[in-house]
């Protein structure tokens, strides 16, 4: 696992982050493993939160497989 690619996961984390906080919640990075798939756990507000997928699909995971071309999804638990 390179640690650019993770440092480029986290900035990229950093970029949502504010959107999370202001509706309660948070996203923490747990791995991202050899298959190319980031593991995130959904935290406050949006651990619980319908929408959630919805923003992990269409916000994160999007903008990590644009930016990041190793990644090849997300899988949050």
């Amino acid at each position: 696992m390179s640690a650019e690619i993770l440092s480029q996961i986290e900035d990229i984390l950093d970029q949502v982050r504010p959107a999370l906080h202001a509706d309660g919640g948070d996203v923490e990075l747990i791995e991202f493993d050899e298959d190319g798939f980031v593991h995130l756990e959904m935290q406050g507000a949006c651990g619980g939160c319908p929408m959630s997928m919805a923003t992990v699909t269409l916000g994160i995971e999007a903008e990590l497989c644009r930016q990041i071309p190793e990644v090849e999804g997300v899988i949050t638990s």
